[in-house]
Parts: structure tokens; C-alpha cells; sequence
């Protein structure tokens, strides 16, 4: 048999897709699952836009396009970013991707060589590790606390900034806590970055489900960022697979190559359809369901307080809550799998998203009706005993 290459030795294994596939099979069997696991809206995509890739199927629209994406599109995205989160972008800048991890993997293949390390927070979302192994880079865990919300910050940058460092990687609201960092916060962590001639890699996915506020790109903050975003989170549509990246304009030229290589283009139907994504009528609709994640984040707090499953960061965006379990457990592996069997209920232990949390701290997703989270926390009550 062939010899597998080493990086794959290195890649982190997914434990919410493991966990997926054993409350699917659980339910396979006819046991009612109520899952928290998998961050997957429950909503789909408006008719409105199911209507409008119809209309382009029929329209044969389904073949190759540009690398960077329907200039349509690019220019929607970047009017959405100056009229929803205040930030002025050029549509040259806008690169239209197979989702948030084609994003990833583009942005990964630009900046990183080999060898090159890359500050992340622990807590983190475990795939994004793999984009910067995939590249020959070496993905660095910085352990953040409750008091940093869960956050890299200019004073843990600085502290931890070694010869090999090249840039960081980060989320704001994050994925699992849904924390996000204070402007202010992010602004000197930019300024710590760029001190050392590094870039920022700024996952902004969840940027549109934010409820604390009026949400703002990092972008107003420094133009020359790398953004990442989707069409998965807020926009519902998951399976379409459709991203894209702001890159500064020096990037563009490189990331066009990498695209048309790599990818060729993102999914042509789905990028005709999100144009309708951003049509008044349909951007209610989606207003509507961020109020609805609002709604069940603000049931589940008190909840999970009465059932002592401490927050110790109230989560602004997203739709997790990252938890602390100590209370009853010890052991997030354990307290997930008997969670599930006797209870079934799914959540994702700590362990998916870095290791110092990670024997305490469990995920919960909100992502499904209020009515089921709510069976959900009775049934979590009775476990509980």
C-alpha cells in the first residue's frame, strides 16, 4: 500500500462529526435525539432564493465562472459589508469561494511556508488547525481564560510571539464560545501583530448573528486584514457550499491563481441564487431568525445556571454556549457519551477545541427550535437528578 504523507499524522480528528454519527445512528434505531451538537442552522435557505437557482438552472447558468467569483455577487458582498458593518470595501477585493474553509484553505496557501507557526486561542474550532498543517505551517494553541473571553489579546500575542511566528488566526463571535472581542481589544492585538510584520487571518462567519449591540467588521478597524465569511452561518446555507475571503488588494493577483487551480470556481448556481440573499425582503426574513437565536440563547442562560452548568462567558454571537460542567463531572468524554445514551441529548465535549478547557467544558448548540430545547433541558434536568 501506498505511504500516506505525514501531515496526515497531524491533522486534528472532528469529535462533533463522530458524535453526529452516533446520534444519527441512535436515531436510525428510533430513539428521538435532540441534537446540540452540530453548529447547522436549523433554518434553510428562504424560498426566495431556492426560487432564484431554479430560474438560473433554466437559464443554463451552471457553468464555469470566474475564479474570483460573478461580479455580481462580489459587488453585493461588498455593499452588504458597508451597509451592515460599516467597512468600505472595493469589489476587486472580494474573492467568492467553495464556502468558509475554501476561504481558509486560499488564505492558508497565501501566507503560510512551511514551518511557519500560527497563534490561535484555545478555546478555537478544531478545523482550522488543519487548514494551516495542510499548508505546512504549525498551528500554536495559546490557552485563554474566562477573563479574556476565551480570546487572544495583544499582551498574549507579544508574550507568545517566538521567531517562527508568522500571523494569527481568529474569530470573532467565536466558534465554541460565541464570545467576541471588544473593539478596542482587537484593536491592539492588530497593531501587537502588525509590530511584527504579521498578518490576521479574521474568521468573521458568525459576524451577522451578533445580538449585543451593532455589529462591526474588523475591517473598520485595519483595511489590510484577511477576512473570512459565508453564506453557511447567517445566511442558512450550509450545504452550498459558498464563501469568500476580503483580501488586501497586493493579495488579490495570488489568491485569482490559487482559486482557478484549486478550485476553479465556487458552485456557479449558488452564487446566482445568494444574490437574492441580499434582497430587503428576504435580509427581513433573516433579521427575524437572528432574534430567534436571541430568543433561545436568553432561555437557555438561566437554564443552564438553575441546572449549575456554569457560563462563564455570556456568548454576544453565534449560537454556542460554552459551558463548564465541573459541577457534575470531571470528564467532558464521559458526561457527552452518557449525555447521549441515557438522555439523548448530543452535545460536543472540550476536547474538539483545544486542550485546556477541554476535561471540563462541553458545547451546546442552539441551533434547533425552542420547543426542543426546551425538551432538552427537562430531559438534561432528569439526567441531572
Amino acid at each position: 500500500m501506498p505511504r500516506l504523507a505525514k501531515r496526515t499524522e497531524h491533522v486534528m480528528p472532528f469529535y462533533a462529526v463522530e458524535l453526529f454519527k452516533q446520534a444519527s445512528a441512535l436515531h436510525a434505531q428510533g430513539h428521538d435525539i435532540i441534537s446540540l451538537g452540530i453548529g447547522e442552522p436549523d433554518f434553510t435557505a428562504p424560498p426566495q432564493i431556492v426560487e432564484t437557482m431554479h430560474r438560473a438552472a433554466q437559464a443554463g447558468l451552471s457553468g464555469y465562472t470566474p475564479p474570483a467569483g460573478i461580479s455580481p455577487l462580489r459587488s453585493a458582498i461588498a455593499d452588504y459589508y458597508q451597509q451592515q458593518f460599516g467597512a468600505t470595501v472595493d469589489p476587486s477585493r472580494v474573492i467568492v469561494t467553495s464556502g468558509a474553509s475554501g476561504a481558509l484553505l486560499m488564505a492558508s496557501m497565501a501566507l503560510i511556508n512551511p514551518g511557519d507557526e500560527i497563534l490561535m486561542p484555545d478555546p478555537s474550532y478544531p478545523a482550522n488547525q488543519n487548514f494551516i498543517t495542510g499548508a505546512g505551517g504549525i498551528p500554536r494553541l495559546i490557552p485563554c481564560s474566562p477573563e479574556e473571553r476565551f480570546q487572544l489579546s495583544a499582551a498574549t500575542v507579544r508574550e507568545h510571539w517566538g521567531p517562527n511566528t508568522r500571523g494569527v488566526l481568529i474569530a470573532s463571535p467565536s466558534n465554541p464560545t460565541g464570545t467576541t472581542i471588544a473593539r478596542e481589544d482587537l484593536k491592539a492585538l492588530i497593531a501587537e501583530v502588525k509590530r511584527h510584520d504579521g498578518f490576521v487571518i479574521m474568521d468573521e462567519i458568525y459576524l451577522g448573528l451578533y445580538y449585543d449591540g451593532v455589529p462591526q467588521s474588523a475591517l473598520t478597524l485595519d483595511d489590510n486584514l484577511v477576512i473570512i465569511n459565508s453564506f453557511s452561518k447567517y445566511f442558512h446555507m450550509t450545504g452550498w457550499r459558498l464563501g469568500w475571503l476580503i483580501v488586501p488588494p497586493h493579495m488579490v493577483q495570488a489568491i485569482e491563481k490559487l482559486a482557478a487551480s484549486l478550485a476553479i470556481c465556487a458552485p456557479a448556481l449558488a452564487q446566482h441564487a445568494a444574490l437574492t440573499c441580499f434582497d430587503p425582503e428576504v435580509m427581513q426574513i433573516y433579521e427575524k431568525r437572528r432574534l430567534s437565536f436571541k430568543q433561545r440563547r436568553d432561555y437557555l442562560l438561566p437554564e443552564f445556571e438553575r441546572l449549575d452548568l456554569l457560563v462563564p462567558v455570556v456568548p454576544d454571537g453565534a449560537f454556542y454556549i460554552y459551558a463548564d460542567i465541573r459541577a457534575h463531572s470531571q470528564d467532558s468524554d464521559d458526561f457527552s457519551h452518557r449525555l447521549l445514551y441515557e438522555a439523548g441529548v448530543a452535545a460536543v465535549p472540550g476536547r474538539d477545541f483545544g486542550p485546556a478547557h477541554a476535561s471540563y467544558s462541553m458545547r451546546f448548540s442552539y441551533a434547533t427550535g425552542l420547543d426542543r430545547l426546551q425538551e432538552a433541558v427537562d430531559r438534561i434536568e432528569r439526567f441531572l437528578g
